[in-house]
């Protein structure tokens, strides 16, 4: 049995943010809560991460950070989350993407 809270299944949410996420163009990275917002769901953005999570890397999942443009996966994924946006020509600013470069905002 496990203590981790499991997100609640909701199939039309998750699949607005997948429509979302699939938009997003090569080069550009939105952050978790702008995802949200542009599904019309603000204040979701962890419901968007168990959405990337459920979507068993079927999206462009490296194209969506946390805010601020900072990569909040650990370890290798991280590695590998920003070598996938900077061969794509993301440009960075230390740990985090430039968003004023790279970043779409949700209307």
């Amino acid at each position: 049995m496990s203590l981790m809270a499991q997100p609640p299944q909701s199939d039309n949410l998750f699949a607005q943010f997948r429509a979302v996420i699939r938009r997003i163009p090569r080069g550009k990275v939105m952050t978790y809560g702008d995802v949200a917002k542009a599904a019309g769901k603000p204040g979701y953005a962890r419901q968007v991460a168990w959405a990337l999570h459920a979507s068993g890397g079927k999206l462009p999942w490296h194209r969506v950070l946390g805010s601020g443009g900072k990569i909040l996966l650990t370890g290798e994924s991280a590695i590998e989350q920003r070598t996938r946006l900077e061969l794509e020509g993301v440009e960075f600013r230390g740990s985090k993407v430039n968003l004023q470069q790279c970043g779409i905002k949700a209307d």
